[in-house]
């Protein structure tokens, strides 16, 4: 019998970044580890192997689902163990979305983020307010509960650190293990027609097309730096992808666009369950994020070939280099304004160039290694 693990997160789905690496996770090894799943929502790839208990909590406002969670997730969990008496080897949770356990999976550093980045962002109104809540929750319970765990996971070397500085007993505790890609679906199949695709969106063969692909969280992601550089270059063939983000984020945001005079410029699509064609139809990646762990959508760009445009953040530095397969940005409007005058200064031969590296160096991040390395994880722990 393998080891029997509990694993807490609220969303365990293909669109969630951090319930996305537990599926793959969960996926690859629930032949040879017994997981219950304690989750809001949880797309069960083997419903026959794995258990899941749903959790009815809110799932927004954040910081409501962060208070809900805490106060179900545990009476669900010990009513589990009386009924089915059973026993776990392992209970694991993201961050500090649960009040015990053993290991952590950790994807973010809130009280480092409040600190050093949240006034950078200004996030303003109601949703901003909402999210500095969530963030200020996650911060109180983030050193009690990293002293009670046995072991945290974090999926880049800059996390590591943050966490080391941040609380320095959890030095001996954390283990890095990379975000996944699963490399072979990003690649762009031979019936994918670029030009037509493109042109369903009004995008001209002379255009630049950068793409910005995020859940939410468009201020924090450095949304308002790419709009404030396209102001500025009003003569520049560029277009901007913004993929994902709820409907009253993006209503809020086209009407922005429109007052900036830039909406021919920019291109909402909206929620997608499959972001790989508007990689496939654009000519870089831009992420001028204030914070991030190892943004996971920026290895998925790599593997689809485009080069990125990113600044100094966690993980980029375990695979950005300057030049090479991207371009290294500051994080400022006057360093997104240079970033795209050097990309669109660039012959087209060379951009392929520098995707084409891109995808080279991501292949280190495959679903593969991820999975061997949560196994030689569990098989130790």
């Amino acid at each position: 019998m393998g080891k029997n693990v509990a694993i807490f997160d609220y969303r365990i789905i293909p669109t969630n970044p951090i319930g996305s690496c537990h599926l793959r996770m969960i996926t690859g090894l629930c032949q040879e580890v017994n997981f219950t799943v304690f989750a809001v929502e949880f797309a069960n790839p083997c419903p026959e192997k794995i258990r899941w208990v749903r959790i009815p909590a809110f799932k927004r406002p954040l910081a409501l689902l962060f208070l809900c969670y805490h106060l179900l997730a545990p009476l669900y969990y010990w009513f589990y163990r009386i009924k089915h008496r059973v026993r776990f080897d392992a209970i694991q949770m993201v961050e500090s979305n649960l009040s015990f356990g053993d290991i952590s999976y950790s994807h973010f550093c809130h009280r480092a983020y409040l600190r050093e980045q949240w006034g950078k962002a200004k996030v303003k109104g109601l949703r901003g307010w909402l999210r500095w809540l969530d963030h200020w929750l996650h911060a109180v319970v983030e050193p009690y509960l990293y002293r009670g765990v046995g072991k945290i996971v974090v999926p880049s070397q800059g996390l590591a650190r943050e966490l080391r500085r941040e609380y320095p007993w959890t030095a001996d505790k954390i283990q890095v293990i990379p975000n996944p890609v699963n490399l072979d679906r990003m690649i762009p199949p031979e019936e994918f027609n670029r030009d037509a695709r493109r042109n369903e969106l009004s995008l001209a063969k002379d255009e630049l097309a950068l793409v910005f692909i995020a859940l939410g969280q468009y201020e924090r992601k450095g949304m308002p730096l790419i709009l404030e550089a396209l102001k500025k270059l009003r003569w520049a063939k560029t277009r901007l992808l913004v993929v994902g983000g709820e409907a009253d984020l993006i209503k809020n945001y086209r009407a922005r666009v429109a007052e900036m005079g830039l909406h021919e410029r920019v291109t909402f699509v909206g929620m997608q369950q499959d972001v790989r064609p508007y990689l496939w139809m654009s000519d870089a990646f831009v992420l001028p994020s204030y914070y991030e762990v190892f943004p996971l959508v920026s290895l998925e760009a790599a593997a689809a070939g485009l080069p990125l445009m990113i600044t100094p953040l966690n993980g980029v530095e375990e695979f950005l280099v300057d030049g090479k397969n991207g371009l290294l940005l500051d994080r400022s409007i006057e360093g997104l304004e240079r970033g795209i005058i050097k990309l669109m200064g660039l012959p087209p031969e060379t951009r392929l160039d520098m995707g084409e590296q891109a995808r080279r160096d991501v292949s280190k991040y495959s679903v593969e290694n991820f999975i061997l390395a949560w196994q030689g994880f569990y098989l130790g722990a």
